[in-house]
């Protein structure tokens, strides 16, 4: 499972829908799709309509995966911070009902209004 006492990915970057699928298409349930995908080194971020999907890419192989998936539902609040000349990278933080903080660094060209707008659809 996710390290939550240690939140902290590498940069994501945005990847195409058809990555997420190809990573979490066996797990989605029917009339869940992809928004948003996201990678790192090896892991990903999924955004669907209904869930956060992290997948912790593990082993020397690669063939271990982890999946924590997040329902917005157990969001409380959540905090978008943009790219600035010299801290280079976005940052969105979610605060879960019973688990806590989880903090997710993105390269520079995420898009932050946009992904408030989409945030807050799903959770307001």
């Amino acid at each position: 499972m996710l390290d939550f006492k240690n939140p902290t990915f590498v940069k994501l970057g945005e990847v195409s829908n058809s990555d997420g699928q190809n990573m979490v298409g066996d797990l989605l349930i029917d009339g869940e799709t992809i928004q948003s995908s996201f990678k790192g080194m090896r892991d990903m971020v999924i955004f669907t309509n209904k869930r956060l999907i992290i997948v912790n890419v593990q082993g020397i192989t690669g063939k271990k995966k982890d999946y924590s998936s997040l329902p917005y539902s157990k969001i409380q609040a959540f905090s978008v911070e943009s790219a600035g000349a010299l801290d280079r990278d976005a940052e969105l933080e979610l605060y879960f009902s019973g688990l806590g903080k989880v903090r997710l660094e993105f390269n520079a060209k995420f898009d932050v209004k946009s992904f408030n707008r989409f945030l807050g659809a799903y959770i307001l």
